[in-house]
């Protein structure tokens, strides 16, 4: 496949999956691939997810889990053109649609309460004034798609008893719960990631609409050694527990 100026194509090392990056463009963190293996769904389920990016997430779900549809909604058109071009590249076109839209307005292409499982890594950070292109800024920041947007969003796509997967800074996990309940999804489990050198980053939840209380807190995941370098390793023995 041919690549663009600023492309480059990395090895997922899951299944002989790759994946085309553009340095331009937002680039996936560890948090989309964790957020990956943590996600359970059934092959014959209808899975959304709201963001897709470059398409990271659901080219591994759908090798994970050999799921028969799943809709990649991404509003950025750049990155939506890449996801499709990385479909492509994993011949995974029969299984990923990518939608260029807004998530919000999701009955323009599916049902209200049809989807079996919502995932999604979204833009958690407040606004800010950083130098950085538009297009990141968008990805990563709560410019078109806020905390109280995102959980009213993934509760109207889902059936009752469908879950919804999604991570946020720590700082901020009260908030998310107490949003998620807010419109119907019920906590059911989560972990915290930290470094090496104990300081805790990110929540990971699985929240199911119209469930009762109680919540599974798994141990913290520990995402780096003392010396920052990634343990990938680790992760997959965690996941596998």
């Amino acid at each position: 496949m041919k690549l663009d100026k600023d492309e480059r194509i990395e090895d997922l090392q899951c299944a002989g999956l790759k994946i085309i990056q553009n340095k331009n463009l937002y680039t996936f963190t560890s948090d989309s691939v964790i957020l990956a293996n943590f996600i359970k769904t059934g092959s014959q389920n209808f899975v959304v997810e709201i963001g897709a990016g470059s398409g990271v997430i659901s080219v591994l779900l759908q090798a994970k889990c050999k799921i028969k549809k799943i809709m990649a909604f991404e509003i950025q058109k750049p990155l939506a053109m890449l996801c499709e071009k990385n479909i492509k590249l994993n011949a995974l076109q029969e299984k990923i649609e990518v939608v260029c839209a807004d998530a919000r307005e999701f009955e323009k292409f599916i049902q209200k309460s049809s989807v079996d499982t919502v995932v999604c890594n979204p833009p958690y950070f407040k606004a800010t004034n950083f130098k950085q292109t538009e297009t990141k800024r968008i990805a990563k920041e709560e410019i078109f798609l806020s905390c109280e947007q995102l959980c009213q969003t993934a509760s109207k796509m889902l059936k009752s008893g469908g879950a919804f997967y999604v991570c946020y800074p720590a700082d901020r996990s009260a908030e998310l719960v107490y949003t998620l309940q807010k419109h119907n999804l019920s906590t059911k489990q989560l972990f915290f990631t930290e470094n090496g050198r104990g300081q805790v980053q990110t929540v990971f939840i699985k929240a199911v609409k119209n469930a009762h209380f109680g919540t599974k807190v798994m141990p913290n995941l520990v995402t780096n050694d003392k010396d920052g370098n990634y343990l990938e390793v680790l992760h997959t023995k965690y996941f596998s527990k």
